[in-house]
């Protein structure tokens, strides 16, 4: 599987950003990764379902939320 296939950005991403954690579902499993870096410096990250449901909980929940 190439790096760039499948990965999804948030809809809040700005368009044509390069900034931002995508996601994806591969064969290992969910996958999390930075747009900013391309190629071998690309870090992906492959967690079980429960860790990334409990990320997706976490990101979409008020403690994440900027309070300045």
């Amino acid at each position: 599987m190439e790096a760039h296939e499948g990965w999804r950005k948030s809809s809040r991403s700005q368009q044509g950003s390069n900034n931002c954690v995508e996601a994806r579902v591969a064969p290992e499993g969910p996958q999390l990764s930075d747009s900013k870096l391309a190629g071998e410096h690309r870090p992906i990250i492959t967690l079980d379902e429960a860790s990334f449901v409990t990320f997706i909980e976490h990101i979409k929940s008020e403690s994440l939320r900027r309070t300045d």
